[in-house]
């Protein structure tokens, strides 16, 4: 754990000073969205430090789609489930890492409310400027596809934008470093194609 710390400490270092913004920025007092990036980005890796050091965990959401999805498999067709060989080796049990997803979500909610950014809709005000307000249906549609695209690809890389971009990348693994690269370049041209064409 010491020489993780040492590890990021000396690789972090140069790359922040090169990144830093030519005016000092105060992440306390951060005039741009709801809550600091500054701020909550130095948050997040004091979380993910503390967890690998209280749980020996690291910090990770995709797995909780099979979790859930057991859970409901053992509900309507138990035989089936249980034959199943991945959850024959992991059984969906409900614990540390659902307990986290209800803290993302109770946390998510808390920094928009206090953050005076709290807009409940289904279709935002980007979506609504480049489709229109009667696209109800392909946003229904285009969401759940995502999330089904998401789910897959996460499941098959092994980990999500938390697991490999958070805790991956801070164990300084080679193939999350290659994962979260290619978040940023499928997030920007899936953007791209959106907001752009």
């Amino acid at each position: 754990m010491k020489l993780i710390c040492l590890y990021l400490t000396v690789l972090t270092l140069p790359a922040m000073a090169m990144a830093a913004p030519l005016e000092p920025v105060d992440p306390l007092d951060y005039r741009g969205g709801a809550w600091s990036p500054y701020l909550v980005g130095g948050l997040i890796g004091v979380l993910s430090w503390l967890t690998f050091l209280l749980s020996n965990k690291a910090l990770g959401a995709s797995s909780q789609y099979a979790t859930a999805a057991g859970a409901l498999g053992k509900a309507i067709a138990p035989r089936h489930t249980t034959s199943l060989k991945y959850f024959r080796d992991n059984p969906p049990k409900f614990g540390w890492g659902t307990m986290l997803i209800i803290g993302m979500l109770i946390g998510a909610t808390a920094a928009a409310i206090t953050g005076d950014e709290f807009a409940p809709g289904f279709l935002p005000e980007m979506w609504v400027d480049r489709f229109g307000e009667e696209t109800f249906l392909l946003r229904g549609l285009t969401a759940f596809a995502g999330g089904i695209f998401m789910a897959f690809g996460a499941r098959l890389a092994g980990g999500c934008t938390s697991g490999h971009g958070i805790s991956g990348t801070m164990q300084l693994s080679v193939g999350s470093w290659i994962a979260a690269t290619c978040f940023f370049i499928g997030g920007i041209a899936t953007a791209f194609l959106l907001y752009r064409l």
